[in-house]
């Protein structure tokens, strides 16, 4: 089972946070944000990832630290999930409708981070969650799981569906990629023979 737990301690979050790669999408998530915890709820149900997420934030300031810290202590888990990428596809992608909304994401777990976000809100806020802070999360997130994302809005009207078309569509392209390839299970899915920095000793 590729599971790892992770707990990160600043002074304005503490989150602990922990994946199961090889899960049913089994989920349990308190963020105090309900929408960021709606939206994390989707990303497990849909990548088939078990999900347990507690966030404990500044949210007398406002939502950037707990949104934000989510998304670095969420994405540092399923790195240290994959440990050195073996066997995995590597590769997933996603076209994601929600009535009027398509997005279309797109993901490599190439241990180089990277995000492309094409993606417009007309609402600041959805619920108690500031609509700017979705990218944060995603940036975060990609950054940590050291993962290459495009995430790109085709087209939409609806804020609630543009934001959930997104993470549901991160949830099946991460669900292919980090799947184990029956055709390559001991292979590293590079060339270099290495996803990522080498591990220094």
């Amino acid at each position: 089972m590729r599971t790892a737990q992770v707990t990160r301690t600043t002074t304005e979050t503490t989150v602990s946070a922990t994946v199961n790669l090889d899960g049913q999408g089994r989920f349990a998530v308190s963020t105090s944000i309900g929408f960021l915890d709606h939206m994390l709820e989707q990303l497990s149900r849909h990548s088939l990832m078990d999900l347990t997420v507690e966030t404990k934030g500044d949210l007398h300031v406002d939502s950037h630290h707990t949104t934000e810290d989510t998304g670095i202590t969420i994405g540092q888990a399923v790195n240290q999930a994959l440990g050195d990428r073996r066997g995995i596809r590597r590769f997933g992608s996603a076209l994601s409708a929600m009535d009027e909304t398509l997005t279309r994401v797109v993901i490599d777990v190439s241990g180089r981070p990277y995000l492309v976000w094409k993606v417009a809100f007309a609402q600041d806020r959805l619920g108690d969650l500031d609509t700017e802070m979705i990218k944060e999360w995603f940036q975060a997130f990609a950054q940590n799981a050291a993962a290459t994302i495009h995430v790109e809005t085709l087209y939409g009207e609806n804020s609630h569906h543009i934001c959930e078309s997104c993470f549901k569509g991160l949830a099946r392209a991460l669900r292919d990629a980090v799947e184990i390839d029956a055709r390559g299970t001991d292979a590293i899915p590079s060339t270099k023979g290495v996803i990522g920095e080498p591990t220094k000793g």
